[in-house]
């Protein structure tokens, strides 16, 4: 985004920041016009640094790359240029199966970068340009101290630009391609660039990277779109295992390769990964998973835990199926999901 365009969106961002979001009190007097105070003003320049920290990334995953069919072999979205490691962090689905990938960063300069690390239990990213970019990491900042109709600022690489965002619920986020975080930050209004997008406090401090466009950002199945962003508080004791070892050792979970969704109280398959654990023992879209190891589950949340709790990736999992009218017990051995996903062979 050029300088211009920038100043003038940081000049309408900190205005509306200082604005109280609906239903909440009034201030006692009107804010300062940002216009006036933002030479001088160190919410501006914390801002402003902030903002300038964002990249915009373009990847192409590999050829025979098994996410392409879900996410499409050309990707594109934003990063952070995070202290004190100055990698980029992303979410991680834009560079999973990468085999090329590039940032630019808010100042206009393209370089190749290599992905550092993958984590699929948090979503999280991380990326090393081939050198280092100018503009000053960004800082993270403690996701846990966001509550409801705090405003933020989001913000995208490229012409996306800044703009604010009003959080409208933070709660566990259930994924249905085996997912599952704590503490998910939910706002509104919606962007349609959120892939890895920032989500700035008013101290310039990361809180958050954009993930997903949902259609109940404020009550689970009432209708209210916005986005989820995964909170940096679920990297921060994780990021030095990350770049160490390119994911975290936690994250190692059984995973089977089935994409769920509640439906009137029952857990129905959505689509099942080709030459996944699951396709292969026999599951199906379309059937009902009515129990994990025979337990009986609450929700999609209380689904995940009893399979991640039967034990180390490699075990053997009985789900309890309803395929059509007849009622089965389908034995499947799990995997790493990581050792599900192609990798871009070395020299």
């Amino acid at each position: 985004m050029r300088p211009d365009r920038l100043a003038a969106s940081l000049a309408a961002v900190l205005l509306a920041l200082a604005l109280p979001a609906a239903g909440a009190a009034s201030p006692a007097a009107p804010a300062k016009p940002a216009t006036e105070a933002r030479e001088d003003d160190a919410t501006w320049r914390a801002l402003q640094e902030a903002a300038g920290a964002v990249v915009s990334i373009r990847a192409r995953a590999l050829e025979n790359a098994r996410s392409n069919e879900s996410l499409g072999s050309e990707r594109s979205g934003s990063g952070v240029l995070i202290a004190p490691s100055g990698l980029v962090l992303t979410i991680g689905y834009l560079v999973l199966e990468a085999d090329q990938v590039e940032v630019t960063d808010s100042r206009g300069r393209t370089v190749p970068a290599s992905v550092v690390a993958y984590d699929h239990a948090t979503g999280f990213g991380l990326l090393r340009p081939v050198v280092a970019l100018s503009p000053k990491p960004v800082a993270l900042g403690a996701s846990k101290s966001v509550e409801q109709l705090d405003r933020l600022m989001v913000v995208s690489g490229g012409e996306g630009g800044v703009s604010v965002a009003t959080v409208v619920s933070k709660r566990t986020f259930a994924g249905y391609w085996e997912y599952l975080i704590d503490g998910a930050i939910f706002t509104a209004p919606p962007r349609l660039d959120h892939s890895g997008a920032a989500l700035i406090n008013k101290e310039g401090e990361l809180v958050g990277i954009g993930s997903l466009f949902v259609m109940d950002a404020m009550t689970p199945g009432e209708r209210l779109p916005g986005n989820m962003f995964v909170p940096t508080d679920l990297l921060r004791p994780i990021l030095d295992e990350m770049i160490e070892t390119g994911r975290q050792k936690a994250g190692r979970r059984p995973w089977i390769g089935v994409n769920t969704v509640e439906d009137e109280g029952r857990l129905r398959v959505l689509r099942v990964s080709t030459g996944g654990p699951a396709d292969k023992a026999g599951v199906r879209a379309g059937d009902i998973i009515l129990a994990v190891g025979g337990e009986k589950f609450r929700d999609l949340p209380d689904f995940y835990r009893k399979l991640w709790a039967a034990g180390e990736p490699g075990v053997e999992v009985g789900l309890t199926v309803l395929q059509g009218a007849d009622l089965r017990t389908i034995r499947v051995r799990s995997i790493d999901r990581q050792d599900f996903m192609r990798r871009k062979p070395t020299i």
